[in-house]
């Protein structure tokens, strides 16, 4: 058996994930894949569009060989905390062989240099990065300002300016500081940008198909998806035929308006509560939050309206939007930076939580049992084998997805679904 790690978010599954996966098992000769995908928020700063167990059950019909979820601190983090969390994962189950992942250069050589730059940090780099976040830049731009200034080529300029090619580089990183044995691989990234809202033949951006799915009656002012205004919600959906997998269609169909489409400001008033409750010296406590951001929302606080429209209100030329999303999330979720650290000293992860499987490959939780340095959770109510941080990083976990499940539930009328009750997915 040759196994193949895959990161991923599926915010929503479409024809370059399915790619992907495809692809991934042809560059490395894999016969196995497993796939570490964010839970109900995104590395972005928002809920995903749709719940983790539809997106996880697109994934199994579409070639993978099991779904892990990855802890919400890090599924919300930074691009590097991102990284770290996801591939520590992987390395973590044992039996991972390789890494494969979409990048716009697709030269590897050539990102694996960038991530040994970075990794090592010479201090040409440290002080341009220094003197432009003394100019006022937000990190990335300071980050990006640095690197420009200090990488030895300009086809290395060229490729930290594209955001797949900035993750590649965080995974590489990762396997670097791990010194994991996982051998990464990269496959270029087929289709639109990935920040493209308009739809192309065959391979579109997830930013675009989110912008199809959210038109509806109910949603038109939650998000500007205004190219949409007037064509009939059965001739929306029949567009994502050419986007996304046939296996995926008829999920998409049936669960349209019962668990999904969520979106930033369906969270409003639950991050208003949060927020109207916390002094500037709580806020600072929370990931993503510096004084000058926590300051700035107390200050601002008589203008919120909704989530999107306040983290707009927020930013500045020092704090980016993302940034800004982030925090507010982390804030309404309750991850807060003292307990980030104690998991991540503690060995990042404390357990692996399996969201589904294929029935024929239900022979690798045997194998996992033995290979993997973490208990594998298949039931949430039992956690006798997970230390005292695990529980607490697992509580973080359920109880994010019990908020977003009670969204859904407001927003649709549908049967509440508690977190701990829900099985693992077997096709």
């Amino acid at each position: 058996m040759k196994v193949v790690g895959l990161i991923t978010e599926y915010n929503p599954f479409h024809n370059g994930h399915l790619y992907h996966i495809e692809k991934a098992k042809k560059v490395t000769g894999a016969d196995t894949v497993i796939v570490i995908m964010s839970g109900d928020y995104v590395q972005r700063g928002t809920p995903a569009i749709m719940p983790k167990r539809l997106r996880c059950e697109m994934a199994l019909k579409c070639g993978a060989s099991a779904v892990f979820e990855l802890p919400v601190c890090y599924a919300t983090g930074s691009a590097e905390l991102f990284a770290t969390g996801a591939v520590s994962f992987l390395d973590q189950l044992g039996i991972v062989d390789c890494l494969c992942f979409g990048s716009e250069c697709n030269d590897l050589s050539l990102l694996d240099s960038i991530a040994e730059f970075l990794c090592t940090e010479p201090e040409t780099y440290k002080s341009a990065l220094r003197d432009g976040l003394k100019q006022g830049l937000s990190f990335p731009s300071a980050r990006q300002h640095a690197l420009e200034k200090t990488l030895p080529s300009s086809q290395c300029m060229e490729i930290i300016k594209n955001p797949n090619n900035i993750l590649g580089i965080e995974y590489l990183k990762a396997l670097k500081r791990l010194r994991s044995s996982i051998k990464p691989y990269t496959i270029e990234r087929k289709g639109a940008g990935y920040h493209d809202t308009d739809l192309h033949k065959g391979y579109s951006s997830a930013s675009a198909i989110r912008s199809l799915l959210a038109y509806s009656s109910e949603s038109i002012g939650s998000e500007n998806y205004s190219s949409y205004d007037n064509t009939p919600l059965h001739n929306i959906l029949d567009k994502l035929e050419e986007q996304v997998p046939k296996d995926c269609l008829q999920i998409l169909k049936d669960d349209h308006h019962i668990t999904y489409p969520l979106y930033q400001n369906d969270f409003s008033l639950l991050l208003k509560y949060k927020l109207l409750n916390k002094t500037a010296k709580d806020l600072i406590r929370y990931m993503d939050v510096s004084e000058e951001l926590a300051n700035r929302i107390c200050n601002q606080m008589e203008y919120y309206f909704n989530f999107k429209q306040f983290s707009e209100r927020l930013k500045t030329k020092e704090l980016t939007q993302t940034r800004i999303t982030r925090a507010l999330l982390h804030i309404m979720l309750g991850i807060k930076k003292e307990q980030v650290k104690t998991y991540i000293k503690g060995g990042i992860h404390h357990y692996a939580r399996i969201l589904g499987i294929r029935k024929e490959c239900a022979p690798l939780l045997g194998t996992l049992s033995v290979s993997c340095s973490l208990p594998i959770i298949v039931n949430p109510s039992r956690t006798d084998q997970i230390s005292t941080v695990g529980k607490a990083m697992l509580f973080q976990d359920i109880l994010a997805s019990n908020l977003y499940n009670s969204v859904i539930t407001d927003k649709y009328k549908t049967p509440y679904q508690n977190e701990y009750k829900q099985p693992i997915i077997k096709l």
